[in-house]
């Protein structure tokens, strides 16, 4: 059987092509990179310059008991409804810091250097990516922290116990502060999870010779940044709204955890909420103010870089990611 001219030719330019396409294949698996570049994203809110620096993401097995009030087939379904894949969960972490009013303010840690190691560079990420975008952790004048769970007050400390920012003001909620270094209630906290948080409080802030400076809520606790009461999550957790002439964010710290479970679902109770319907009351209030109000939102562990705009949907809600920006 012989061959047209037009297969012939084909044929040619096909043989002809197989080195280029050979050439590119190996050079792309030379340089095929193993990690993503430095995590930061930049925003403005009037006139305070916000960086989001990621602390990195966890991902786990899906427990049974990770959502309280729903069972694995439905947490499941709404995994696979929002493209995650099923029986696991990754949970992002994302600090913030604030230039605000000549200040250098720093809202939340991450889980720290020593997790970083812990967790195989997995969690721990702020340092790296903290320099990357140029900011220097020794001046940084204010660390606020808005609630006493480890990914928030880890980073307090380095890998070997020393302070992390050891030039500034350590801000925490009053009620937390309270609440977690009081030993009657440390004495009455179930054994197993609330005991170690307990006793993880105490090993940082003991570290840091509890030098702490206790803030209220409804009062600025940096320039532009309100301290707002949304408990529920723990008995003093709170968040902020950063505001700057008519422009203003929700920095809602953990009224939810991963958006494609409890931002679509606010009437489920993640594992980690204190007093659970106090959360789900909270969460909905906050979101169903963030609805009416069009309010943009930073969510601690929402996707990175983690700002958003709230719609509702259905019985829940749905997060609309702020397009991302090239310029500032």
């Amino acid at each position: 059987m012989e061959l047209s001219r037009r297969q012939a030719l084909a044929g040619a330019a096909m043989t002809a092509a197989l080195p280029l396409f050979q050439s590119n294949h190996a050079s792309a698996d030379a340089v095929a990179p193993q990690h993503q570049v430095a995590s930061y994203y930049r925003y403005k809110v009037g006139d305070i310059l916000v960086t989001v620096v990621s602390d990195g993401a966890a991902t786990f097995p899906l427990a049974d008991n990770f959502v309280l009030n729903a069972n694995r087939d439905q947490v499941n379904a709404a995994l696979d409804k929002a493209f995650r894949p099923k029986d696991q969960l990754t949970i992002p972490f994302g600090p913030l810091v604030l230039n605000t009013g000549g200040k250098t303010v720093l809202i939340d840690t991450g889980s720290g250097a020593a997790a970083f190691t812990k967790s195989k560079g997995a969690v721990g990420q702020f340092g790296a990516n903290s320099a990357a975008a140029g900011v220097d952790l020794s001046k940084i004048d204010m660390v606020v922290i808005s609630h006493f769970h480890g990914d928030h007050v880890g980073g307090l400390l380095t890998a070997d116990n020393k302070p992390a920012f050891p030039n500034a003001e350590i801000l925490v909620p009053e009620v937390e502060w309270k609440f977690f270094m009081d030993d009657g209630e440390m004495s009455r906290a179930p054994a197993g999870r609330m005991q170690a948080v307990f006793k993880e409080n105490r090993r940082v802030f003991d570290a840091l010779g509890r030098k702490v400076t206790p803030y209220q809520w409804g009062k600025d606790v940096a320039p532009g940044l309100l301290a707002v009461e949304t408990i529920g999550h723990t008995p003093g957790h709170t968040s902020f709204v950063l505001s700057s002439g008519n422009d203003k964010v929700f920095i809602q710290s953990d009224v939810t955890n991963t958006p494609d479970l409890f931002v679509r679902n606010p009437g489920w109770h993640v594992s980690y909420d204190q007093i659970p319907d106090v959360a789900e009351a909270t969460r909905r209030k906050v979101y169903d103010m963030l609805v009416a109000e069009r309010l943009k939102v930073q969510g601690y562990h929402y996707p990175f870089p983690g700002v958003g705009n709230i719609e509702k949907d259905g019985s829940g809600y749905r997060v609309v990611p702020v397009a991302w920006n090239p310029s500032i």
